[in-house]
């Protein structure tokens, strides 16, 4: 099988369910920052992180494959699919994981800067990337999104928020505070 197809060469992409939609559709554009995401999360990942943050990013990388599907379908069609979809087990299961990730860190008094270690600084940029892909999902005028697919994005940024903390504090290397001017 090769892995090109020629079909989007006119600049339009097919869902499944059979519609095909400009590559550049608000559509497109949120599987397209999902997919980004869990690139982000890959790349944080090579970092060297802890065993068991590893092993929560990989399922969350599992979840953003499956959350990417759905928004690719044709909307109402989801069935087609033929795959349990997100839903609030997987929202309660990273909740788990943030009071985890929270619990290893110093009290939060003020915002902090992203950066510090390189395995937080990679997971503050998965952070950023999660919440641009939370807004494209809100965008959706053509159909709305389902409820947990908006919770599961804004869980998983306060998830990867969580985790650079914890991978800072498993460095010995301290959040940096915002200072607000004046």
């Amino acid at each position: 099988m090769k892995l090109y197809t020629k079909t989007g060469d006119d600049g339009t992409t097919g869902l499944f369910g059979g519609a095909r939609l400009p590559k550049a559709s608000p559509r497109v554009e949120a599987y397209g920052t999902v997919d980004e995401t869990n690139a982000a999360i890959g790349l944080a990942r090579s970092t060297g992180l802890s065993p068991d943050v590893d092993g929560t990013l990989a399922r969350v990388q599992e979840d953003l494959f499956t959350l990417g599907a759905e928004l690719a379908c044709v909307p109402g069609r989801e069935a087609k699919l033929k795959m349990e979809l997100l839903g609030d087990a997987d929202v309660e299961r990273l909740e788990r994981a943030i009071d985890d990730a929270d619990g290893a860190c110093p009290p939060l008094k003020t915002f902090v800067l992203p950066g510090g270690a390189p395995q937080a600084a990679s997971l503050h940029v998965a952070r950023t990337v999660c919440r641009r892909a939370e807004r494209a999902v809100l965008a959706l005028a053509d159909a709305p999104p389902r409820h947990q697919l908006v919770v599961y994005l804004n869980r998983l940024s306060d998830l990867l928020f969580a985790l650079a903390r914890r991978a800072n504090a498993t460095a010995g290397v301290p959040d940096v505070p915002w200072s607000p001017r004046g």
